[in-house]
């Protein structure tokens, strides 16, 4: 009975070594797959952004198969004109500053942060653009006279932290200084220059976005609309002033990454024809992210056809198995030695890429161009 039950432990502990092993290297794979897509870990999203919609449109165009030559290439962004095969929607991680001062009543001082350190090293950022959203939906003005508030906004790059006791005006370069009306949609504002520089350690402080009430162009537009006579001006500016417009502020930044973008023709919807033949050549493998628990990070697609390679090299090998001089000779060694020489293998000799929307390790969204996603042809090496 103890011989039995020493068997039982021994066996045991043999099990779960081998279990452990295996989580092992399943871990290792999923640790290396990661890397190859630029993330440190498993993405574990705190809150799913929405995606957006330009991130669809580019998404969607890249699965549409009637392009014309520069929109197939999967390492141009048309959109923008650029080159690349990574867009990211950088959150902004900043905070509010100050909010009607003394020094100005009405105002709201917001400090813009975007960690742009995802970039990878062999990146090259093409684009930048900071897009503000202003939310409107709380607004307690009727829809006429929010047309007619006019705002002035500021944007300053902050050059250094702003140290105890020093005019915060030290600091700062003004970027863009302009009059803004609420209406739909969203402020977008080139950046590229200034994103290029906070790659570099240590210069990358944010920026500083200020929102005031412009009464004299906000006078201006209600005389010359006849809303308000020249002696109720006054009257209307609490009105004007009872209340600031929230916003929402996101970096767009396109990068290319040349080793994995070959500018290659993206090829329209292989279909693999269901045939028994035990001859090397593709077959059906789709992938759902679902049975690899990746469905709370990868957005879409929900999964692809990744297919595979399998099947015999037999002697004498045909045209049609994509064989190599080398595989040539192997398979002809082989037929006269079967035990002392193996076969060739049947491995991928042409694959195509898919893009992916997913959140990443700071929760923003990105859409990103993979190359040799998808097994295309077999042959024998």
């Amino acid at each position: 009975m103890a011989v039995l039950n020493s068997e039982v432990i021994r066996f045991t502990l043999l099990l779960s070594l081998c279990m452990a092993c295996l989580c092992h290297k399943e871990n290792l794979q999923e640790r290396l797959f990661l890397s190859s897509l630029g993330l440190t870990s498993r993405p574990k999203p705190a809150a799913q952004f929405p995606v957006p919609s330009l991130l669809w449109k580019i998404f969607k165009g890249t699965k549409m198969p009637e392009f014309s030559a520069q929109d197939n290439d999967p390492c141009t962004v048309s959109e923008f004109g650029v080159r690349g095969n990574i867009v990211r929607f950088v959150q902004d991680q900043g905070r509010i500053l100050s909010v009607s001062s003394d020094l100005c009543p009405g105002c709201v001082e917001k400090l813009l942060f975007f960690n742009v350190s995802a970039l990878e090293t062999a990146e090259q950022l093409t684009f930048a653009q900071l897009e503000i959203r202003l939310q409107q939906d709380f607004h307690p003005l009727s829809p006429r006279a929010r047309e007619q508030e006019v705002y002035s906004m500021s944007l300053w790059k902050v050059l250094k932290a702003t140290l105890k006791g020093i005019s915060p005006e030290m600091t700062r370069k003004l970027l863009l200084s302009q009059s803004i009306r609420l209406t739909p949609g969203s402020i977008a504002l080139s950046l590229t220059d200034v994103v290029k520089a906070w790659r570099k350690p240590g210069r990358n402080y944010g920026l500083v976005l200020a929102l005031r009430p412009d009464a004299t162009a906000a006078a201006a537009t209600r005389l010359a609309q006849n809303v308000v006579s020249p002696h109720h001006v006054g009257a209307a500016f609490p009105e004007f002033h009872a209340s600031l417009p929230d916003f929402r502020a996101s970096l767009v930044v396109v990068s290319l990454n040349p080793l994995q973008c070959r500018s290659r023709r993206r090829r329209s919807a292989l279909y693999l024809p269901v045939t028994p033949s035990n001859v090397c050549k593709p077959r059906r493998l789709y992938i759902d992210f679902k049975d690899v628990g990746w469905q709370d990070w990868i957005i879409a697609p929900q999964g692809y056809m990744a297919n595979y390679c399998h099947g015999e090299c037999p002697f004498p090998l045909s045209e049609s198995l994509n064989g190599t001089n080398h595989a040539i000779l192997q398979t002809l060694v082989h037929s006269l030695d079967s035990v002392g020489t193996p076969q060739p293998c049947c491995v991928p000799i042409k694959l195509s890429p898919i893009s992916m929307l997913y959140y990443d390790n700071n929760d923003n969204v990105v859409l990103r161009h993979y190359e040799d996603m998808i097994v295309d042809e077999c042959g024998c090496r």
